[in-house]
């Protein structure tokens, strides 16, 4: 996979954070030597955060983003205060820039208890230094650097690179269930909703995640898989498939050739699989009335058929007969109250980092509200949800209970 390839839940989220015209948008031209931001002498230019995937040497793939100021006033200067504070949910070293003339103020003082935590790596870069005199800081989490003059900016991208968190990760999708030469068949229908010419994410990295393990991937369209699995000469270690074609895919798969999904695998993958089995369970005890929350880690072109906002609900509230209120975000977008919900149902969260993903997660358990997500859920009032984890033990215990 390429640098332009690399996906953007991958990438080490850099966030650029102060107060307006402190010179954030500045810094973060100088930082990557592109004039990615507006820059102005107009107070709080950037009006939304401003995301750039890039290279930045010496980290390699990584995602900027530029914050509106953090002491932006009235009712639009809210929206981006709490559009600010969002960022901070997906960001792995934080950058507080301040304007080193007149030194932290208590905004600033604010988002550094904020970066504490949430137990993010941060620097604070004291900018427009060579107004005072390229000054040296006394605490390491410190630097002087001037965006004007490009005094200590090559510094500061070596303590950034510093604070990254650049090892890979120990779990694998699936390398680790799966011995070399073994067969594993994948089952794609084709999504309209992916760009044209394209699988759509899962399905690229679970492939590649495949052949690293030295086993052979072969890919399916769902009416393929009986005929495939026929004509193979030998038995699959496993078949994936899409969770929208779950209930074919199971009735074409022999009981004795393990079945899971991609939601499910990257569900453990991303750490909530038995957070997410147990959430899933909450359908029965859902009442008329309740409001179910469906989240989308992306934003696509609607689809007439869509399954976040159209089978999910109708599916629901088929297995539950009850009257259910649907409510639905995408996006970056995510309640931080969750009180009015029963529970929540997740996409597989493919374009959403691990932190984000996380923060999410522990917004729900902090609230007492139930997750899982698409794959488990459609999985169990497919009634094969345990088949489906059968590969994980200690998880299908939860189902069993």
């Amino acid at each position: 996979m390429g640098l332009n390839d690399t996906p953007s839940s991958n990438r080490i989220h850099i966030g650029f954070f102060g107060r307006r015209n402190a010179g954030k948008s500045s810094i973060v031209n100088a930082v990557t030597g592109q004039d990615l931001a507006v820059v102005s002498d107009v107070s709080g230019t950037t009006t939304d955060p401003v995301y750039k995937a890039m290279e930045l040497l010496p980290l390699g793939p990584v995602m900027i983003i530029d914050t509106p100021g953090i002491d932006d006033i009235g009712s639009l200067g809210e929206l981006r205060v709490r559009k600010t504070r969002q960022v901070l949910n997906k960001t792995d070293v934080a950058v507080l820039v301040v304007d080193s003339q007149c030194g932290k103020a208590k905004e600033d003082e604010e988002l550094l208890a904020l970066f504490e935590s949430k137990k993010i790596n941060y620097i604070i870069a004291c900018n427009k230094s060579d107004l005072i005199g390229n000054k040296q800081a006394e605490n390491k989490n410190e630097i002087y650097v001037s965006a004007a003059t490009g005094y200590n900016i090559e510094a500061l991208k070596e303590k950034i690179a510093a604070l990254a968190v650049t090892e890979e990760p120990k779990l694998k999708i699936v390398g680790d269930l799966i011995s070399p030469s073994d067969f594993v068949v994948l089952v794609t229908p084709i999504d309209k909703a992916a760009p044209k010419g394209r699988l759509i994410l899962p399905q690229q990295q679970t492939i590649r995640d495949i052949l690293e393990a030295d086993a052979t991937a072969i890919v399916v369209k769902e009416f393929e898989l009986r005929e495939t699995l026929e004509n193979l000469g030998k038995k699959p270690r496993l078949v994936i498939t899409d969770s929208q074609v779950f209930a074919k895919v199971s009735a074409d798969t022999p009981n004795d050739i393990y079945l899971t999904s991609f939601s499910i695998l990257f569900a453990r993958y991303k750490g909530n699989l038995e957070t997410a089995v147990k959430g899933a369970k909450v359908l029965e005890s859902l009442k008329d009335g309740d409001t179910v929350l469906i989240s989308e880690g992306c934003t696509h072109h609607r689809q007439c058929d869509d399954i976040g906002t159209v089978k999910l609900p109708r599916w629901i509230k088929n297995y539950t007969g009850k009257q259910i209120n649907f409510k639905f975000t995408s996006g970056t977008e995510f309640p931080d109250d969750l009180s009015g919900y029963r529970m929540i149902v997740h996409c597989g969260g493919c374009m959403l980092n691990e932190r984000e993903i996380k923060y999410r997660q522990k917004c729900a358990i902090d609230q007492q509200v139930p997750m899982t997500n698409y794959g488990i859920l459609i999985a169990y009032m497919q009634g094969i949800l345990k088949r489906s984890i059968a590969m994980f033990p200690h998880i299908l215990a939860e189902v069993e209970e």
